[in-house]
């Protein structure tokens, strides 16, 4: 545990690279959608279907072309215990109703699947590897997590996100209280105080299966447009919830550290 809280404050210390001359766009998108073994195969191409929906609506791609430069750049991946890598849509530069709808239709081409496990960090560091050096220069960059539970496999969340922080990212989230897991606490607290973060952060929470899409295509506009809450700080320190509460209540999770 130790080791990896090292690693990761060493992570932090290196910033996320803009690569000079790097295209110019409004916003670098890293949208990090869970898709761990607690959601039913039903609630999982709802929130698939969700994505594709929202990027393919109207008003992200009216957003998108109100912005100052009239683009952004997204990509688009998923994870449970581990970040499912032929998930991944690389970063496509979004202008037109054309290229939204070829983005959306490489994540719909997509087989669904769920795997073990929920490592919120490990999305979050994946997120800030394909933003590092990825060509583009954004005028703000964002990670947008969705989740239905608490990071409970790879490093703890906190340090992650502070990483992703220091390194000028915004990450975002989207809470999914479909099936909330009472003993965890609730979920879009949790996520306000241990995973999102930096300036105008923002946590959007999901409690019925039909507002999966709309919270999404809300949430995406407001992270192209920058309607936002006031800037937030969600310290570690004296934290509301146990950024740990996941680590805990997985089953001999901490037998590792006791030999």
């Amino acid at each position: 545990m130790l080791a990896a809280i090292a690693l990761l404050l060493s992570l932090s210390a290196t910033p996320a690279a803009i690569s000079p001359g790097g295209e110019e766009v409004d916003v670098e998108l890293v949208l990090a959608v869970d898709m761990s073994g607690s959601m039913d195969m039903e609630e999982a191409e709802i929130q698939r279907s969700g994505y594709v929906a929202a990027i393919s609506h109207p008003d992200f791609i009216n957003a998108v072309r109100a912005g100052m430069l009239g683009r952004v750049a997204i990509s688009y991946f998923e994870w449970a215990g581990s970040v499912n890598e032929t998930s991944l849509v690389d970063w496509q530069v979004i202008e037109t109703g054309e290229d939204a709808a070829e983005f959306a239709a490489a994540i719909a081409s997509r087989p669904v699947a769920t795997r073990r496990g929920t490592s919120i960090s490990n999305a979050l560091f994946y997120g800030m590897r394909l933003i590092e050096g990825n060509g583009y220069a954004g005028l703000r960059q964002v990670i947008d997590v969705s989740g239905d539970g608490p990071n409970n496999m790879g490093p703890p969340v906190a340090p992650a996100r502070d990483a992703a922080v220091k390194a000028g990212i915004i990450v975002n989230g989207l809470a999914i209280l479909v099936r909330p897991s009472m003993s965890a606490g609730p979920l879009d607290t949790y996520y306000a105080d241990c995973v999102i973060g930096g300036a105008g952060s923002f946590v959007v929470p999901v409690h019925r299966r039909d507002d999966f899409a709309v919270a999404i295509r809300q949430k995406l506009v407001m992270e192209i447009t920058q309607r936002q809450p006031p800037a937030r700080v969600f310290p570690t320190a004296g934290a509301a919830s146990d950024c740990m509460i996941g680590e805990k209540l997985r089953p001999r999770y901490f037998d590792r550290f006791d030999r």
